[in-house]
């Protein structure tokens, strides 16, 4: 199921969301240009580097290794991985915005994606493989727009022979995200190229936050952002 929509009105703009798709998206066009490897190295959660256990070849160093935390948010693998986390970060982000205000939301995404990326080192220190892209960090909004906003519809795409499309409510198509992230987190074994657990590590600082802040307290008049 591909979101592609949600029916849940804000009040004002999205301007952190905005900014950091923008960001992402021109980091990529960086990758492009500059050398896709090396800026997924250098600006990558590499476990073995962060933990001090190995180390990267100089001219591949571009941050301290722990800011690596934030920067490898805003890198990603492929132009797919990109698109479909700008994606569910432009449907699920501008209401959890919305909720923490400009500020505090970036705050909150990129302290779920710090989490993610802890858990991920904390599972598999060794690892000398890069983890990037901002999958960590949505999942934080996520986690908060389930608490917030779970009977939200959501448009969503689902290919099977062919294409249609169904209205359902954000409970149900971030209840089955889930699933799928603990089911490929169990059966994956850390092998693969998906961070399943680095997900579920975001999803649960950022469920931790929300709970903490609470839901809306009433509803609110629409506004013109949806």
């Amino acid at each position: 199921m591909i979101p592609v929509a949600d029916r849940n009105p804000t009040r004002r703009r999205p301007v952190v969301t905005v900014t950091l798709i923008v960001v992402c998206v021109l980091v990529y066009l960086g990758q492009l240009a500059h050398g896709f490897e090396e800026l997924v190295l250098g600006l990558g959660v590499v476990p073995a580097v962060l933990g001090g256990r190995a180390e990267l070849a100089p001219e591949l160093v571009l941050v301290p290794a722990p800011l690596t935390l934030l920067t490898y948010q805003f890198v990603h693998g492929g132009l797919v991985h990109l698109a479909g986390n700008m994606l569910y970060l432009w449907i699920f982000g501008n209401n959890v915005e919305d909720r923490l205000g400009p500020l505090p939301f970036l705050a909150f995404y990129l302290g779920s994606g710090v989490a993610a990326g802890l858990l991920h080192l904390g599972l598999d220190p060794a690892s000398e493989v890069p983890m990037v892209g901002a999958s960590g960090a949505i999942s934080g909004v996520l986690a908060a727009y389930l608490l917030w906003f779970p009977r939200a519809r959501v448009l969503v795409v689902i290919p099977v022979a062919f294409l249609f499309t169904l209205w359902l409510p954000a409970s149900v198509l971030i209840g089955v995200w889930l699933v799928v992230q603990v089911l490929g987190a169990i059966t994956a074994g850390g092998e693969g190229g998906v961070a399943w657990w680095a997900h579920l590590g975001g999803f649960a600082a950022g469920l931790l936050v929300a709970a903490l802040v609470g839901r809306p307290r009433a509803s609110r008049r629409p506004g013109p952002w949806g």
